[in-house]
């Protein structure tokens, strides 16, 4: 006899995987969200400005369309009282996970914990305040303290403005990790150069220019631009003015050898396409500031905005985006008045975990991609961020659960707990591996229908591998124990 949570899961996985084939036309950066072109459209203008025709002066942002509703957003906290299921049992849960932990392939040191989000109670723990290297789940951190300090539909500007030298104009990055070069505009894109400098060239003609020299300001961030980790595929210089995030081919995630200078060849792309709009622009770009007066209050020649900040943290989960994940953490700092470096980002993300009232011992935020070791989190923490974000009084968090990649559908999940896994549909997770570090955090329904947070850290595992594999176990293991 079929159960009616079975029924329930069936429902949701079928019309998942509708949602997924519907918006996968819209390309990789959403992988299977709901984020959709009214979003994107508010960064491309007709003309291809980013103020859409509210004219010079005025000052006012353009809205962000609003996010619907996540596809398992009836599930969990929301339900009435009285109306939703019963959690797992804690017993049955731990008798099912406890052998699952002793896993070889999860290495020396395992820990663990299980939450319902809708109660707060715990289901399962095992170590779960010892901190440990989370590798990219700390991304969830980051987000949370982004959406936290930001708000979900604030804006990253790039701007034009007037340069202190004659007929000089300086191209002005404010973090964007969403600006695109590309005139064929990525499905997801946010900032747009092609669109800024469509702005610039008809700023510049109104006011009789038709020559300038073009200059370039990186400086809102400060410190090293290098990750610790040196020069690594995995992420670009982390600089406040970026096209594409340095990337030479047409790639939009993944691993690819970087460009050594991203500033400067995103003044180099704004070159090229304001002389394709009939602007001359004499010598190489170079380092610059504004002219006096024509600081962050003053009007620019013309501005392009990011994606929503509640899109580029569901892009940064779902593809473990790490230069999204330095770019918030960069902004974080900035909304918190730290510098923006790293040192800055890890005492801004700090302080907004202690103000959403997540208890953090042990912990350490040395970046905000997880690519650093010295990164420390607690599994208890992770499942306390979920829970937070889960809770209908905390409505700007939401991205964090909607931004999790889902379990045989999409991103960095897209091939595991696929097919007839109990978890397949259900699971929305946050995958981190490092050498020697595994881990997998976010949450599931259970077969009772209750929505549940769970972590698992690993260390000194033998293999990824079979490290992902015994953490997917453990994950399903939670969604089908009732």
């Amino acid at each position: 006899m079929v159960k009616s949570w079975q029924l329930i899961a069936g429902a949701a996985v079928a019309g998942l995987a509708l949602s997924v084939a519907a918006v996968a036309a819209a390309g990789p950066w959403d992988s299977g969200q709901r984020k959709a072109e009214r979003d994107r459209a508010a960064s491309w203008g007709l003309t291809g400005g980013a103020d859409h025709g509210r004219g010079p002066g005025s000052g006012l942002l353009p809205q962000a369309a609003p996010s619907a509703p996540g596809v398992l957003g009836a599930i969990g906290p929301g339900v009435p009282q009285g109306q939703a299921a019963v959690p797992a049992a804690s017993g049955k849960l731990a008798a099912a996970l406890k052998p699952l932990l002793a896993d070889p392939a999860l290495g020396t040191v395992r820990t663990a914990s299980v939450v319902d989000t809708a109660t707060g109670q715990v289901l399962y723990e095992s170590g779960a305040r010892d901190a440990m290297t989370p590798a990219s789940t700390v991304k969830i951190v980051t987000a949370a303290a982004a959406l936290s300090a930001l708000g979900p539909e604030h804006r990253i500007r790039t701007t034009v403005v007037p340069g202190a030298a004659p007929g000089q104009i300086v191209l002005v990055g404010g973090g964007d990790p969403s600006l695109t070069a590309k005139k064929k505009r990525p499905a997801g894109s946010g900032g747009s150069l092609v669109a800024l400098a469509a702005d610039t060239a008809q700023a510049l003609k109104a006011a009789g220019t038709d020559t300038v020299t073009l200059g370039y300001d990186d400086s809102l961030y400060t410190g090293p631009a290098r990750h610790p980790i040196g020069v690594n595929p995995n992420i670009a210089l982390v600089t406040a003015l970026m096209a594409d995030e340095g990337r030479p081919d047409d790639s939009t995630s993944g691993p690819v050898d970087r460009t050594e200078d991203p500033s400067k060849d995103a003044a180099r792309a704004f070159r090229t396409l304001l002389t394709e709009r009939g602007i001359k622009v004499t010598g190489e770009p170079a380092e610059a500031k504004a002219a006096a007066g024509a600081g962050a209050s003053a009007q620019p020649l013309a501005t392009t905005l990011s994606t929503p900040v509640a899109g580029l943290v569901e892009r940064m989960l779902t593809n473990s985006d790490n230069d999204i994940a330095e770019a918030l953490a960069r902004q974080t700092a900035l909304a918190s008045g730290q510098p923006a470096s790293f040192e800055g980002a890890e005492k801004a993300v700090a302080a907004k975990l202690a103000a959403l009232g997540v208890d953090s011992p042990g912990s350490r935020f040395a970046d905000g991609s997880g690519l650093s070791r010295a990164d420390k989190v607690s599994a208890g923490l992770l499942t306390g961020l979920l829970a937070k974000a889960a809770d209908p009084q905390r409505p700007e968090l939401r991205p964090v659960l909607t931004g999790l990649p889902v379990a045989g559908f999409t991103g960095t999940l897209r091939g595991r707990n696929a097919g007839t896994s109990p978890a397949a549909g259900l699971l929305r997770a946050k995958t981190g591996t490092l050498t020697g570090v595994n881990s997998l955090s976010g949450t599931v329904v259970d077969s009772s229908g209750r929505l549940l947070a769970f972590a698992f850290l690993t260390a000194n595992a033998p293999g990824p591998e079979g490290a992902e594999k015994a953490l997917d176990k453990l994950a399903a293991a939670v969604a089908a124990t009732s």
